[in-house]
């Protein structure tokens, strides 16, 4: 589905897809990043505290949730010929295998210069029961008419 600058209104939504979050789409992740940590991998690891917090067992990667945000963004904007320029998100709750989660974003405002048309969305992802594990905000960026 296509979008026009024009036709976008603060509010509007942006829906990706849920994500069911298991072991091996953990392992993949850790594969994909290089990053090993215990924290995503090691159960026994994570029976105790982890500094002050206890966890209860192995965690999603955060920048998982980033990378969700950034297919949902890339996914609506892409087709229209607009780019996906900024993301900043921000951990709200840990992931464990078993959740699902699915990336959301909200038009907060738009804006139209001589040479670009921006749209600030506020993004977040919830797992199955609607609680949030991330928020943030993205920029994009659409072509002038």
């Amino acid at each position: 589905m296509s979008v026009a600058f024009e036709s976008l209104r603060a509010g509007d939504s942006i829906e990706g897809p849920k994500f069911p979050v298991s072991r091996e789409s953990i392992r993949l992740f850790c594969d994909a990043s290089l990053d090993y940590n215990p924290l995503h991998l090691d159960d026994e690891y994570m029976e105790g505290n982890f500094g002050k917090t206890n966890f209860g067992g192995i965690i999603m990667h955060g920048m998982n949730n980033f990378g969700l945000i950034s297919r949902m963004i890339t996914d609506w904007a892409y087709a229209a010929g607009a780019i996906h320029r900024r993301l900043e998100t921000r951990w709200i709750k840990p992931v464990r295998p078993g959740d699902i989660i699915q990336p959301v974003g909200t038009i907060r405002s738009k804006q139209a210069t001589a040479k670009s048309h921006w749209v600030l969305i506020d993004v977040t992802v919830c797992n199955q029961t609607g609680e949030k594990v991330a928020s943030g905000e993205a920029m994009v960026e659409f072509p002038a008419a």
